[in-house]
Formats: C-alpha cells, sequence, structure tokens
C-alpha cells in the first residue's frame, strides 16, 4: 500500500535522487525502480489524471500506463488550454517554463483551469541563458498575485537542481544548475466562489 503522508522532504530527496550525477547503468536502475511509483498518486486516491504534452511519442508511453482518463496533444501557451475553467484541484508544469519552450503568458490558463482553492505547481531552472525569462517568469507571478487571483504557499531555491549540458552555464564552480519549486494556490473570486 502507498504511504499517502509523503512530505515535501520526501519528495524532494525523489527528485534530488534523479538529479545526482551517476553512470548510465546506476541512473537506469534508478529509473527502473521508480518507474513502479509512477502510479503512487492514484494509489493515495487521486482518481483524475489529465496530460497534455506537444510529443506524440510521450503521449503514447503515457496511454500505455492506463493511469490517464485523458491525453490531449497540444502546445502549450500558443492556445487556451483544452481544458474547462475550473477544473483541477492540481496543475503540475514541470521542466518546461523556460526560454524557448513555454511562453510566460501561459500562467492565467493555469489559473483558469485550477478549482478555487487549488494549487498551481510550477519550475523553472536558474542557469545563466534562462535569467530573463526567469525574471518574466517572477514578474507574471507577483502581477497575478498582487491582483489577487493565487498567493504564493512555497517558492524554494534548489541549488544542484539538474546537470548542466554547458561549461558555460556553470556557476559556483559546480557542475550543476540551480532551479526553483514555485507552488501558488487560487484564490476564490469573492462574486463567483470560483
Amino acid at each position: 500500500m502507498a504511504d499517502c503522508g509523503r512530505g515535501l522532504q520526501q519528495v524532494r530527496d525523489i527528485i534530488a535522487a534523479a538529479h545526482k550525477d551517476c553512470s548510465v547503468l546506476e541512473k537506469l536502475q534508478f529509473y527502473d525502480q521508480w518507474a513502479t511509483q509512477y502510479e503512487e498518486l492514484q494509489r493515495c486516491g487521486f482518481t483524475l489524471f489529465h496530460g497534455l504534452d506537444g510529443s506524440a511519442g510521450m503521449l503514447e508511453v503515457a496511454k500505455k500506463k492506463t493511469l490517464y482518463q485523458e491525453l490531449k496533444h497540444g502546445m502549450l501557451g500558443h492556445e487556451q488550454l483544452p481544458y474547462d475553467s475550473d477544473k483541477y484541484d492540481a496543475v503540475i508544469i514541470v521542466g518546461a517554463l523556460s526560454d524557448g519552450q513555454v511562453p510566460v503568458s501561459l500562467l492565467p490558463e493555469l489559473l483558469r483551469v485550477s478549482k478555487a482553492g487549488g494549487l498551481v505547481c510550477m519550475t523553472t531552472r536558474s542557469n545563466t541563458s534562462n535569467l530573463k525569462y526567469k525574471a518574466d517568469l517572477e514578474e507574471e507571478m507577483s502581477s497575478l498575485q498582487s491582483k489577487g487571483f493565487w498567493e504564493q504557499v512555497l517558492v524554494e531555491e534548489v541549488e544542484q537542481w539538474e546537470k548542466a549540458t554547458s561549461e558555460k552555464e556553470i556557476a559556483k564552480e559546480s557542475d550543476y544548475i540551480s532551479g526553483v519549486i514555485y507552488i501558488y494556490r487560487k484564490i476564490p473570486d469573492p462574486s463567483t466562489g470560483s
């Protein structure tokens, strides 16, 4: 049975393990073990999983898992999300909020599809080539907060987010780049409750 009381530290440890420096064999063994836990949220009582991806190949892999009730093909940030408003308890976007991938203009859409009180969980990198994007992202987050659309729950800097892919991205004599985890809670609209 799944331990559904996992804390933030346990989640951090799993993510850190996925990004640690190790051999290819060790990495494959890690993912083989982790693959058995992909459906853990379902075992913890979460029952509604939808996915959206620009990669048809990724959607095929997800479909084979039989975890998702709905999978859609689409590019984030180029059009309205193909979901109803106020639908999800949590919206998660990891690894896509960066320069040249998903535009900052997506944030209001993440809010739109979140239920009142729902969480919007996001990550971005803090590497040199992404600093302008990160500043724009944080400016949009602050703007949405000052307008009363959401409240900040967590902002956590992660020093060794992922292995750097180029020497010009390395900072502080490390082979890693840093990143940030952001969690916001959608504030209910007093006039509608959603």
